[in-house]
């Protein structure tokens, strides 16, 4: 019986100074958050007491390979909403509170895209006149170097990680055609003339599996950090995604990948026959086919294009959906929008890709790109349809092209204006939300499993919290409304 899912999205923002302000962008972004986190009651930092970014999930590590980092000094923060807010690899990084489902985390996705707007507001009181900090939801300086949204998908820790592997490629290979938020430039190839790519992390992938998430970045990613009962889970933890502005594009980025997980637990996806030749140089060819009709060489001997295998992909989803039960894909009303949207948009797809200019980001891009060249009889190379792909990004919604399109929502505003303060209420991220917000002052850190209290008193008291799905809502609300003070708290969790 697959294992309910718990989603969570990391994502880096690009980051620019200008007008004079300091343009090194680990000050820019520390600077960035300072300036958010200083509006707020009180700061909880980041525990690292249980960080191991180095452990594989294949039990050992290639030689030559080397763990990420975990830059423990710079500036690191806990919200209110139960997310982390950070400087990782001189980007300002939001990594949404666990969500039990694809929509609740479109919603605390978005949040993150409205305390980036607030940062930036807040740091302009901190600069001299005509100075600011700009940071864009893209995934490339287009200079080569690119930097992650990353996705995480709580696991059962029996399957076992060789067959999850297996399986999930052809997934993560093709499933571009409407996750990509669409970019001007090869990186793959910088000599080669500009061109529209589908995608803006494709052309960055030099591996098939792999613990690193910098350098010879993997197609799969054997982290195996679970931040939960090691015993019991593991996170996937996927890096091959784009930040994606469309929420349907977000959406079913998770939503779908959630369900296919499910099926691979339950071992009811069987993909031998769509197993990909070689999947790198497959991961940039759909990306650069605007055409969705490059055939992929497949391990069979046989070819199928990528929308010919996300076609055969969902309908193995709805079988097992129609035998199981929609329970199996999550909560409503997620399990069936997921396979509504998903058979809509291949659709779309297949029939006129422009169709769905509301719906996904490198569609909008691309029409908004194609109509400028054509308005000022200018190519790709022109410099100024560099500045309106980058713009497309701008998170100030003043400034966003994005911001000016009329693409279709599924989360309300006010829904996505809560979650910048409160944590979902149906995961862990509730009680640590809530405690931040009762207790503030008594927090000493916090982290994913565990949150760290001072009593005024030694030794600090150590909360673990290592089921995701625990300390919801319906487990720890009456608890609150018993406990006027943290001493209270942690007398009545003891008991």
């Amino acid at each position: 019986m697959a294992l309910a899912k718990v989603f969570g999205l990391e994502t880096e923002y690009g980051i620019q100074a200008v007008g004079g302000a300091d343009n090194n962008p680990t000050t820019a972004s520390s600077m960035l958050i300072n300036a958010y986190v200083a509006q707020l009651a009180g700061r909880v930092g980041w525990d690292f007491e249980d960080e191991s970014p180095g452990r594989d999930a294949r039990g050992y590590v290639r030689e030559g390979s080397m763990p990420p980092e975990v830059e423990t000094h710079l500036v690191n923060t806990v919200l209110t909403n139960g997310a982390r807010y950070y400087v990782d690899h001189a980007h300002p990084e939001y990594s949404t509170p666990e969500c039990a489902g694809p929509l609740e985390l479109l919603r605390q996705d978005r949040a993150g895209e409205v305390v980036l707007a607030r940062s930036m507001a807040a740091a302009r009181h901190m600069l001299r006149s005509g100075e600011e900090i700009v940071v864009y939801k893209n995934n490339s300086d287009g200079k080569g170097n690119s930097y992650g949204c990353h996705e995480n998908y709580l696991m059962d820790r029996a399957v076992p990680f060789a067959r999850l592997a297996r399986q999930i490629t052809t997934h993560l290979v093709t499933r571009q055609i409407y996750t990509g938020a669409g970019k001007v430039g090869c990186e793959a190839d910088p000599q080669s003339p500009p061109r529209y790519e589908i995608t803006q992390r494709a052309d960055f992938f030099e591996e098939e599996i792999g613990l690193e998430t910098t350098l010879k970045r993997p197609i799969v990613n054997t982290r195996d950090e679970p931040h939960a009962d090691a015993a019991k889970y593991r996170r996937l933890h996927v890096i091959t995604g784009d930040a994606n502005l469309a929420e349907v594009a977000t959406f079913l980025k998770v939503g779908v990948t959630g369900l296919l997980l499910n099926l691979i637990e339950d071992d009811a996806l069987s993909t031998g026959e769509l197993l990909i030749a070689r999947p790198v140089p497959s991961m940039r060819a759909v990306s650069h086919d605007l055409s969705l009709r490059e055939p992929i060489e497949l391990v069979s001997g046989q070819t199928m294009t990528a929308l010919e295998i996300q076609w055969e992909l969902y309908d193995r989803a709805r079988k097992y959906a129609e035998e199981r039960g929609l329970a199996e894909l999550g909560p409503e009303p997620n399990g069936r929008l997921v396979l509504e949207r998903w058979e809509h948009v291949l659709s779309g797809l297949e029939s006129n890709p422009a169709s769905l200019k509301r719906e996904l980001d490198w569609v909008a891009k691309l029409e908004l790109i194609d109509a400028y060249c054509a308005r000022h009889s200018c190519g790709l190379d022109d410099h100024r349809v560099g500045v309106l792909d980058l713009q497309y990004h701008d998170v100030r919604p003043e400034r966003s092209l994005f911001a000016r399109l009329h693409t279709e929502h599924l989360v309300e505003q006010h829904e996505v204006e809560a979650a910048v303060t409160s944590a979902p209420r149906d995961t862990r991220a509730y009680f640590r939300g809530e405690c931040l917000k009762r207790f503030g002052p008594s927090v000493v850190a916090a982290n994913w499993d565990s949150i760290v209290f001072d009593l005024g008193e030694d030794p600090l008291r150590r909360v673990p919290m290592m089921e995701p799905l625990r300390g919801s809502a319906a487990h720890v609300d009456t608890l609150f409304e018993n406990c006027a003070n943290p001493a209270e708290l942690l007398r009545r969790l003891g008991a």
